[in-house]
């Protein structure tokens, strides 16, 4: 089976950080700087507050708006929830869904993460599923190939056609904000599992499909290494990425045509 190049995907996960002129100034600096979707696709995940005004600064850019959290009821009584209807109307293109502070902080658990995934299908998101679990676990049935739990929950429901809109995001919780990442042999191991995760759950040739990133502590300096990984096909990125240059050296680096194992997938 011949394989095309899946389609490297950066994307800043700022938080609550930044204000509005921070904003404007650091879109004011990437915009005309970030390649084609087509040789990389980027995204920035911010507060809610500041969405629509992204999307209207980034009009003419590549670059992806990205919410943070969604509800996983299209609209009704749910004080202090965000809509995945209302993200869709204002020009959100992907959403994180299943962040390990979420889950931390705000008590979301397996459960929550699907509704979460399924509602933002229905309204023409595109999920990004955040996985935290403990893949040293596994390590005893390595080649029995497990399927990852937090994997297989989350995608309970998501047909073959949908599956294709989804992105993976492995963070193993030790490595966000620590400043120490992943080695790109432990970040591989875990993509890998994700990825034989999914061809149980598909088949092969859709597990091939589905772009797995890596998050926890990257920077331009582990970012290379990680890439190279042939399961890995992008980063989420939290500190290094509040930076427009350290940003643009991502992407830099993700956009070089050497990575292997990426393929490109037919947009839904």
């Amino acid at each position: 089976m011949t394989k095309t190049r899946r389609i490297p995907f950066v994307v800043a996960n700022w938080k609550i950080n930044k204000l509005q002129s921070e904003i404007a100034e650091f879109l004011d600096d990437v915009n005309s700087k970030v390649p084609s979707q087509t040789v990389v696709e980027t995204g920035i995940a911010a507060q809610d507050l500041f969405l629509a005004d992204m999307v209207r600064a980034t009009q003419d850019s590549p670059i992806h708006i990205v919410a943070e959290n969604v509800h996983w009821e299209d609209a009704g009584a749910y004080t202090g929830e965000t809509s995945p209807r209302a993200l869709k109307d204002i020009g959100a293109t992907y959403v994180l869904i299943g962040h390990f502070e979420r889950r931390k902080f705000f008590n979301e658990n397996d459960s929550t993460v699907n509704l979460k995934v399924m509602a933002a299908l229905r309204n023409g998101l595109r999920p990004i599923i955040d996985v935290d679990e403990d893949m040293s676990k596994y390590a005893q049935f390595m080649d029995a190939e497990p399927s990852v739990a937090q994997v297989a929950s989350a995608l309970a429901g998501v047909s073959v056609d949908q599956i294709r809109n989804i992105t993976i995001a492995y963070e193993p919780t030790w490595a966000i904000g620590s400043g120490e990442a992943a080695t790109s042999e432990q970040a591989q191991k875990a993509a890998h599992l994700i990825r034989q995760t999914l061809a149980k759950l598909y088949s092969p040739v859709i597990a091939e499909q589905v772009r797995i990133l890596y998050g926890g502590s990257v920077t331009p300096d582990n970012a290379s290494a990680l890439l190279q990984q042939p399961d890995i096909d992008g980063v989420l990125v939290g500190t290094a990425a509040l930076d427009p240059v350290k940003f643009l050296e991502l992407i830099n680096i993700a956009k070089q045509p050497s990575m292997p194992g990426q393929f490109d997938t037919d947009e839904v």
